[in-house]
Parts: structure tokens; C-alpha cells; sequence
């Protein structure tokens, strides 16, 4: 079923989604992959601030190629979401709504969502030159240093994902694998 919701993600509308879900995201969303959760995880070690609020945000786990010009942003396709595993279940129990990647995620991050009522949503990998065209602005907005894996800041119009594992616990990756599985032994 579509789906269009706003983001920030309201706490009513990641506990509305579920797993299978096409949804068109609109509003605000920031990036960040690997070297950037290190940093954040180092700062919450150390009792330091984070560069934007958890609180009912989105992070999509992607590191943009360079932007073409009279465009925002380059290609924008999504990272493995596993390698931010270590760093995601601090991050959800901060506020954070959402995450965006492909994969499969662990077990200790699929409990830090039900817990925290977040959303896990897959973006198609491949497909980043399409992806960006729902990319209306792309700032910096923290460790610039880090090249694309710095952390931006962007306004998204109907960014299409789908719901992986909602606020439940429905795993798309299991329940779609099952489904087939029975599908084949009834051939």
C-alpha cells in the first residue's frame, strides 16, 4: 500500500507503517554512514552533543557522488544498513524514528526498534541517479572532513522506500522469504 508521510516522523505515523509498505517521504531527512556513526558514537561516549536532534528524525545511510551541475546532490543510492548496526540501537533509544539503507539488519537493532517504535525502511541500491531526482537540497552539516561521508542535511520530496521491519517487528526480509518458500513447495 502507498503511502505519503511527512518527516520528521511523527511517533503515530511509525507506529501506522508497516512492514511491505511503499512510502513517499517528504520534509527533512539527514545522511550519515559509517565514520560519521563512529564520531556520533565517540561524542555520546564522551557526553558531547550530536550535530542535528534524534528526536523523531531519519537518517539514510548513503554517501552521495558529486553533484552535477544545476543539481543538489549527485547519485544518492543506499549503503549497507549492517555496518551502522554497533551504533544504531544508541541512536534509537535517543528518539531516532527512522533509518534508511538496504539489507538486513541484527537482532540487537530489531529489538531497539520495537522498543523505541522506529521504522527501518529500505531504498532500492542501484537505482541512486533516481533516487536523488526526489532530493530538492543537500547541505553539509557536519564533519566536512569526512568528504561523502560527511553528514547532510537534506529536504526529500516523495522519497520512495519501503518498510523493512516496522515499529512491530514484521520483518519484510522473513515474511517475503516464507511467503516464497511456501509459493515454491506449491508449485
Amino acid at each position: 500500500m502507498d503511502k505519503f508521510v511527512k518527516v520528521p516522523l511523527s511517533s503515530q505515523d511509525a507506529m501506522r507503517l508497516e512492514a511491505g509498505d511503499y512510502v513517499y517521504l517528504t520534509g527533512t531527512i539527514y545522511t550519515a554512514r559509517d565514520a560519521a556513526h563512529k564520531r556520533m558514537y565517540e561524542a555520546l561516549q564522551k557526553g558531547e552533543g550530536l550535530p542535528f536532534p534524534m528526536e523523531n528524525n531519519v537518517i539514510y545511510y548513503m554517501g552521495p557522488s558529486p553533484a552535477r551541475e544545476g543539481r543538489p546532490i549527485g547519485s544518492a543510492g543506499p549503503t549497507t544498513a549492517s555496518r551502522m548496526d554497533k551504533y544504531a540501537p544508541a541512536l534509537l533509544d535517543l528518539g531516532l524514528k527512522g533509518m534508511i539503507g538496504k539489507g538486513k539488519r541484527s537482532q540487537a537493532v530489531k529489538e531497539a526498534i520495537i522498543k523505541n517504535g522506529a521504522v527501518y525502511f529500505a531504498a532500492v541500491g542501484g537505482a541512486g541517479a533516481l533516487l536523488s531526482r526526489s532530493i530538492a537540497d543537500s547541505q553539509v552539516i557536519a564533519y566536512e572532513d569526512l568528504g561523502t561521508e560527511a553528514i547532510r542535511k537534506l529536504e526529500v520530496v516523495n522519497f520512495p522506500v519501503i518498510v523493512v521491519i516496522d515499529a512491530q517487528g514484521r520483518d519484510l526480509y522473513e515474511t517475503a522469504l516464507l511467503a516464497y518458500r511456501k509459493e515454491a513447495l506449491d508449485i
